[in-house]
């Protein structure tokens, strides 16, 4: 698909340029706090397969790291594709294919240089924005770290610029992690985001598990669903850890297999 071929005048990229200074993560926030929504809004989350997320709101489709997703999908075609990294268990190329209209936008973190020439893509990296339609998308921070007797083991490393993203709708903000458990740039969004998708895996399930409960308590959304798990590890957290979130914030947990729905009216 060459460039031409979509209309870029739907593709509106802001970069935020943020200026920190030492400790600037104390006082400083990314977005004002949530708003009410400016108009009434029925927003859909549907679960996919591993991390992939299909949201529906105002008459858009923007599907999250879709992977195995079943051939009857390609009736809902996508407006946005977002794609946080390029593992293949949340990037496929042939199921961007299969949802594809002469219209979708795909996002990439920038390092994706081969994937964004496929696709015809648009290149971010955390704090860059892009509009679709009424919708406002904002690549967010994403990795992974650990350190064992000082040697760093960083599947997703920092310098990578890989992405989370937040969407906004009307003020209703989303926030897809990625394969982040629970790091420092939380605490830019805290208070601010309505429905965090916080990933039980991939790893130490044990470990994922206690680190998903501190992101909740850095992040503090209304609602957490769990995503790079299957339905029932899903289910068995929530239900192992509902005291251990209540304790920690106002948030409220619930489950949603994979390729089914939850509805948000706003």
């Amino acid at each position: 698909m060459s460039p031409s071929s979509k209309p870029q005048t739907y593709v509106i990229i802001t970069v935020l340029v943020i200026v920190l200074g030492i400790g600037a993560f104390a006082g400083y926030t990314l977005m004002t706090p949530p708003a009410a929504p400016t108009e009434s809004t029925s927003i859909k989350i549907t679960a996919l397969d591993n991390a992939g997320v299909l949201i529906e709101a105002d008459g858009a489709c923007i599907y999250i790291d879709p992977i195995d997703v079943p051939s009857n999908y390609s009736l809902l075609l996508a407006d946005a594709i977002l794609i946080t990294h390029p593992h293949a268990d949340h990037y496929n190329s042939e199921i961007i294919e299969m949802l594809q209209k002469p219209s979708t936008v795909n996002i990439f973190p920038e390092n994706m240089s081969a994937e964004i020439l496929t696709h015809d893509g648009v290149g971010v990296n955390p704090l860059d924005t892009v509009q679709v339609g009424t919708i406002n998308i904002t690549a967010f921070y994403m990795y992974t770290e650990v350190w064992i007797d000082d040697v760093r083991y960083a599947s997703h490393p920092p310098e990578a610029n890989w992405t989370s993203y937040i969407i906004d709708i009307n003020g209703f903000k989303i926030f897809h992690a990625g394969d982040s458990k629970n790091i420092t740039e939380y605490n830019l969004i805290t208070n601010q985001i309505d429905v965090a998708l916080l990933p039980l895996g991939p790893g130490c399930q044990a470990m994922a598990d206690l680190e998903v409960v501190d992101a909740i308590a850095k992040i503090q959304p209304a609602y957490f669903i769990p995503i790079h798990t299957s339905s029932l590890t899903a289910e068995l957290f929530i239900a192992g850890f509902s005291d251990e979130i209540q304790e920690c914030s106002s948030c409220v947990p619930f489950f949603v297999g994979h390729f089914d729905s939850h509805k948000f009216e706003t």
